[in-house]
């Protein structure tokens, strides 16, 4: 795993030279600390014969962490940024991961295809939206009983104060919430929101309604 998560961000180095896929001031210590938090996961969730969706990927932050860390679970990336998704695309044709697909596209779209919605055991995102948004997003693509684990920061609390209107509506619960410390004290939390019945029909909504008008 160390030898891929390496080549993954001498990968990410290079490329970011040529095209913006974090930040041009981003250094190697800052890579590090993506891949730390991406990991923090496996603290609490085995994903070894897991199939898992990652949401809005960017540069691999946590989905293909998590692939290289388990080349025993089937992990989709999906990233509608072309350049994003191209990269990661990329990477995986370096690198021969077997394990990972990636789909550029709006995970709205995937949402409402038989063969994504109620596809996946684990749904995964990291600083992409808001719970409430999130929900909309993940909701749909896990199996009943299966879940939605969401990277968030310290303000945790009031977004999950906004998601009440949304966990009802949607049919999801949040299960557990993992505090975990990488800079100073709880400044970091995964939040496990588990389905409990079938997403209504209407979810998710067409492409760009979930984010201009949150439930």
């Amino acid at each position: 795993m160390e030898i891929n998560v390496n080549s993954h961000l001498r990968l990410l180095m290079e490329e970011n030279k040529r095209q913006n896929l974090v930040s041009r001031q981003t250094t190697r210590i800052d890579l590090d600390y993506h891949v730390h938090d991406s990991l923090q996961v496996l603290e609490w969730y085995q994903l070894a014969g897991k199939k898992l969706i990652d949401i809005g990927s960017g540069a691999g932050f946590p989905g293909l962490v998590l692939a290289l860390a388990e080349p025993d679970c089937l992990v989709t990336l999906v990233e509608s940024d072309m350049k994003k998704g191209g990269f990661l695309q990329y990477v995986v044709e370096s690198l021969r991961l077997s394990n990972v697909v990636v789909i550029r596209d709006r995970v709205e779209t995937l949402g409402t295809e038989d063969k994504h919605r109620d596809g996946y055991d684990l749904c995964t995102s990291r600083a992409v939206a808001s719970i409430r948004i999130m929900l909309e997003y993940g909701i749909p693509l896990v199996k009943v009983n299966s879940k939605l684990l969401l990277w968030k920061g310290s303000n945790y609390l009031s977004e999950l104060n906004e998601a009440r209107h949304a966990l009802q509506v949607l049919g999801a619960d949040v299960e557990s919430v993992h505090r975990y410390s990488l800079i100073h004290d709880g400044d970091r939390a995964i939040v496990a929101v588990r389905k409990l019945c079938p997403t209504p029909p209407q979810y998710p909504r067409k492409v760009g309604k979930p984010s201009k008008r949150p439930l």
